[in-house]
């Protein structure tokens, strides 16, 4: 907070235009100066949407992002302007390594760190690919495990997403185009260099003149590779060029150019898939194709979702036994999930009050990153810790009652006996500062855990 809220301004591609340093909090406490620093910015780079960094200082910046709407509306009813929290986690990380300073080499670390969080606001797979997956916080027993074994799984499972979602080819960072399958950090250097001294691609068959992009990687990462805007339709689509005599006899049978027949389900889903199958087609692979042309360029991701903070909440103190809040999931284990309220620590869904059912894993209720309605049982102040329920009728115990019966309840140790095993509720630690006070390290996002852990062993004993 000392050293002020750093503010990066992007354009819709991602690039820098513009930045600043505000100070709207202690100890200088100069809130109009930074809302007119603001909204000098909003109005030179017609600015539609604020994110704001999840660290220190994230709910008072988040009230003066507020109070900067209702100022611009005042003056202009019709402006629309938009405001989200976004999860800094690794942003540090990101803003002092290698690459964001080849990105961003005139430019500070803190100010690196706020420009990544509005970019994580507009793609964040295309943001978070920048950092070591390790660094994002997937919980302090990460370290726990065969770092080699995590290494290995966590890079799959980046390629996964990579994949799935698809990558522009004229628009792809080195980083990003490196996920993809079959190329390589040096094959995705290769790419972008080509791409800056020749130009947009025009069509996928222009990747085999990418030096060290031989036919058996354009095999591999094609189809993953979108052109927009190209000489081929189907290049923005999932479809493999290999394919691409597939969907020439579609439209053969069904006389219609691709950008007629792209998009129309009722045409695609009348189609029998056996009609166009060969020795090296199958049925599967048709099915496939017919559903990628009915979507074409789709982005398989769901629907952007923010969890709206109560106003007025903004610290544990505001908390209240009975309070029903909107959150966001920020860890789940077997035992429960942790949810983020915005009051710099989060709290701890217990599996016995994530729902009147029977869970035996919080993981088949709840994921990451889902936006829920809670109810707090109970908050303790001097641990730090928030307890929570999902059960909003009330039919979960409150804080500090035991549970009586069997099943799936959760048995909390009267309040004289607690010393063994924690206390009513838990909170992991708040990220590192957000956008942007002071650059610091992530704190381990699932710190929280040890102390569920140390809790639930406690009750063993008991037992």
């Amino acid at each position: 907070i000392r050293t002020g809220v750093k503010v990066a301004v992007v354009d819709a591609t991602g690039k820098l235009v513009d930045t600043s340093t505000v100070f709207p909090h202690e100890p200088r406490r100069d809130w109009e100066g930074s809302l007119h620093a603001l909204g000098r910015l909003c109005a030179q780079h017609g600015v539609n949407l604020i994110a704001i960094g999840n660290g220190t200082a994230s709910r008072e910046t988040d009230k003066l992002a507020a109070d900067l709407i209702q100022r611009l509306k005042s003056l202009q009813p019709d402006v629309d302007i938009q405001r989200v929290v976004v999860s800094e986690a690794g942003a540090s990380v990101y803003s002092a390594s290698e690459f964001a300073s080849q990105e961003m080499p005139d430019v500070d670390v803190s100010l690196r760190g706020a420009a990544s969080i509005a970019r994580r606001l507009q793609d964040p797979l295309a943001e978070l690919v920048k950092i070591d997956p390790k660094s994002i916080g997937v919980g302090q027993y990460q370290h726990d495990v065969s770092q080699g074994d995590l290494a290995r799984t966590l890079e799959a499972v980046v390629e996964d997403c990579v994949n799935a979602v698809g990558v522009d080819v004229n628009t792809a960072s080195v980083p990003l185009l490196s996920r993809v399958s079959g190329l390589s950090g040096a094959t995705a250097r290769s790419l972008v260099r080509w791409r800056e001294s020749q130009g947009a691609f025009a069509n996928r068959q222009q990747l085999l003149k990418v030096p060290g992009l031989g036919a058996k990687t354009f095999e591999q990462c094609a189809g993953f590779l979108r052109i927009r805007g190209g000489d081929n339709p189907l290049d923005m689509t999932g479809v493999h060029p290999e394919t691409y005599p597939v969907v020439e006899r579609i439209l053969a049978h069904t006389a219609q150019p691709v950008h007629n027949l792209m998009g129309r389900a009722d045409m695609l889903r009348s189609l029998k898939p056996e009609l166009f199958t060969n020795d090296s087609v199958g049925v599967i692979t048709v099915r496939d194709i017919l559903t990628e042309l009915e979507k074409p360029g789709r982005d398989p991701r769901p629907d952007f979702k923010v969890a709206r903070f109560n106003d007025g909440v903004e610290n544990l103190q505001d908390l209240k036994e009975g309070m029903v809040l909107e959150g966001t999931v920020s860890n789940v284990a077997a035992f429960g999930a942790f949810v983020d309220l915005g009051v710099h620590q989060d709290g701890l869904i217990h599996v016995s009050q994530l729902s009147n059912r029977f869970v035996s894993d919080a993981r088949e209720v709840v994921k990451t990153g889902d936006v829920v309605q809670v109810r707090v049982l109970e908050v303790d102040l001097a641990r730090q810790r928030i307890s929570l329920s999902m059960k909003l009728d009330g039919g979960g115990e409150r804080g500090g009652d035991r549970a009586r019966g069997s099943g799936n309840r959760y048995e909390q140790a009267p309040r004289d006996h607690r010393a063994r095993g924690g206390g009513g509720g838990f909170a992991q630690p708040p990220s590192s500062p957000g956008m942007r006070g002071r650059s610091g390290h992530e704190a381990p996002a699932g710190s929280a855990m040890a102390s569920a852990f140390a809790r639930l062993q406690g009750l063993k004993d008991k037992g």
